[in-house]
């Protein structure tokens, strides 16, 4: 379906606005589920936290992506792109590596958090805003026959999975008082931000398939 120009320019907005929307979005949600899980002492609150800081370094690329899209409507990363998606990996290892050794000491030291009530409220907000931003990502990614717009849509299903683990983990816990069952839930929550670093370095190199998510080498001649 062919777009005027008109319509094509009210689309490009929209995908700013989800762009700015899911940056601003991931910076509030990082604040608060920090603050619960510092002062609850969860540590799958805290991490996914953490994580949602780490979103924000990869949405600021995607939102100067999106912009660079519609004055060029060029799907290829630029500089900046590629440096916010290096940036990005690394900040995902290091989480990884900080969940990992402080989930193991939680589960030696038999710790348990005050509660997870936080957890679950805030885990099922962000999985109805990121179910939204998904459909929206992918209905404009469609219209405008972008890989790279509907490539952010899949992003932000990570950060849904990331949402049902912390939900899982948490509601678990409220029930019936698991006390090792945060420390496992931050691990699983390692385990997608080690997931997520990686694809992050392959992005910015070319080697992984936009659309589909599957880690195959782009044909550079």
């Amino acid at each position: 379906m062919s777009l005027d120009k008109n319509s094509k320019s009210s689309l490009f907005k929209w995908a700013i606005f989800l762009a700015a929307f899911t940056v601003i979005y991931n910076v509030v949600e990082g604040v608060v589920a920090v603050y619960f899980g510092a002062v609850d002492e969860t540590l799958a609150l805290f991490g996914f936290g953490l994580d949602s800081f780490v979103e924000v370094i990869s949405g600021v690329g995607i939102w100067h992506m999106v912009s660079r899209l519609r004055s060029a409507g060029d799907d290829y990363r630029d500089h900046f792109e590629k440096r916010a998606l290096q940036v990005t990996g690394t900040a995902f290892y290091f989480l990884m590596t900080g969940l990992i050794f402080t989930a193991g000491w939680n589960l030696y030291a038999g710790h348990k958090p005050q509660t997870t009530f936080w957890g679950v409220i805030i885990a099922v907000i962000s999985i109805l805003v990121m179910w939204w931003l998904i459909r929206e990502k992918v209905k404009v990614g469609t219209l405008l026959d972008s890989d790279a717009i509907i490539a952010d849509a899949n992003c932000t299903k990570a950060c849904m999975q990331l949402s049902f683990v912390l939900l899982a983990s948490s509601l678990v816990y409220e029930l019936f008082e698991i006390g090792s069952i945060d420390a496992i839930g931050s691990l699983f929550i390692a385990g997608i931000a080690f997931r997520e670093g990686k694809e992050s370095f392959e992005k910015a190199e070319g080697k992984v398939c936009e659309t589909c998510n599957n880690h195959e080498e782009i044909d550079k001649e």
